[in-house]
């Protein structure tokens, strides 16, 4: 579609749009428009009495074969079409399109004009048809100011109840609906509590303002921890954990398993210091289920996938492949446990090792050389009355 160009303009929700004289020029002068419903009816008194309106409805691809059809296209999308907009899908799908942008402001600035916040500082996330990652990932940074973009599922009443549920109760909410609507724009501040009961008008788009810092540890001592009832000791401890997650090289990696995650301290230790990460976790005891649960709350850990069962049973194939992999438990079957590793690792993925004695360091070692991985890195360390621990990485 190298020949194509399209022209994108943001307005608001506003009924009486006020345009440049440039802007007015475009729409005057051109016959094919598109957009979404809401912006035809905003847009009809504006459009040319013999104009083509093409619906940007799911699926796109309908979309696009539409497109294909004209050489050049103005095209009508909420607030600036660069910030999580439009514009951003046309330059995806169409990389090499001539494309102008005429931005307005996006909900996310009106909300904080609205209540005359500062927002220079402010973290965006989008949760329009997206998972909550962007979000999950900004809460354990602890960012002191969020800006939400919402949808129908993942609403201003949901997000307050999934920052209830993971502890984040030290945030307020700012809620802008209908934002532009000289008519129907409401603002409202709300405590989590307040806004996870209340309904809300789409579209809203919401601000957290965290009010107060909760506790942080930089290594989460394991007394912190629930652990499984009579197995205090059952834990991998924390200046060991954390030698063992920086041998995983999480910064540049995506998908962590861990296996074997008991009482789930590592998998939160590394979502906490790497929240990008998507962090799987595998263990047969059932109690550890809760265990995990109650963990995550504790220490405002969401986003890990918990699976209940043996990992030598599982179907793999379904899960994202990772590039970083701890080995907590094996129950006897190591060798074979890499052997089934390595059949998903991605390349450059690494897997570390914990080994309580000299036998199960042999039998690692041994995995290891059978799968044609090779052993770059080993440490010692003992902890007070302990056994010593052998950490050892393969690549």
């Amino acid at each position: 579609m190298s020949d194509k160009s399209f022209i994108v303009i943001g307005i608001t929700d506003r009924r009486e749009q006020r345009f440049s004289p440039e802007i007015t020029e475009i729409i005057a002068t051109n016959r094919i428009f598109s957009g979404g419903l809401r912006h035809h009816e905003i847009l009809l008194p504006w459009l040319p009495s013999n104009h083509v309106w093409i619906d940007i409805t799911v699926p796109l691809e309908k979309v696009w074969c539409q497109y294909k059809q004209h050489s050049r296209i103005v095209v009508f999308a909420s607030g600036d079409p660069l910030f999580h907009g439009y514009a951003v899908t046309l330059k995806r799908e169409f990389p090499n399109i001539k494309l102008t942008v005429f931005p307005a402001f996006n909900s996310l600035q009106m909300l904080a004009h609205r209540i005359l916040l500062p927002y220079a500082d402010m973290v965006n996330v989008s949760l329009t048809g997206r998972d909550w990652n962007g979000l999950d990932s900004a809460l354990i940074k602890r960012k002191t100011l969020i800006g939400i973009l919402t949808d129908h599922k993942k609403n201003p009443a949901k997000i307050a109840s999934r920052l209830l549920y993971y502890g984040y109760d030290n945030y307020r909410m700012y809620i802008g609906e209908n934002l532009g609507n000289e008519h129907n724009e409401r603002i409202k501040e709300l405590s989590l509590h307040e806004a996870k009961d209340t309904s809300f008008t789409h579209p809203n788009c919401v601000i957290l303002q965290q009010k107060h810092a909760h506790q942080y540890f930089f290594g989460i001592p394991e007394r912190e921890f629930f652990h499984l009832e009579g197995r205090e000791k059952m834990i991998t401890k924390m200046p060991i954990r954390l030698l063992t997650i920086s041998m995983l090289e999480l910064p540049g990696k995506k998908s962590f398993w861990d296996i074997g995650f008991c009482t789930g301290s590592v998998s939160i230790e590394a979502k906490r210091q790497f929240p990008h990460l998507k962090v799987t976790a595998f263990e047969r005891r059932e109690n550890s289920r809760e265990l995990m649960i109650k963990n995550c709350h504790k220490f405002g850990v969401p986003g890990i996938e918990t699976i209940i069962a043996d990992f030598m049973d599982c179907d793999l194939s379904v899960y994202p492949p990772p590039d970083a992999v701890f080995i907590g438990g094996h129950g006897g079957n190591l060798t074979a446990m890499i052997e089934r590793i390595v059949t998903v690792l991605l390349p450059g993925g690494v897997i570390v090792f914990n080994s309580v004695s000299p036998q199960s360091s042999e039998m690692f070692e041994k995995g290891i050389e059978k799968v044609s991985m090779s052993i770059v890195e080993s440490h010692s360390i003992t902890l007070d009355e302990f056994n010593p621990i052998k950490i050892l990485k393969a690549k």
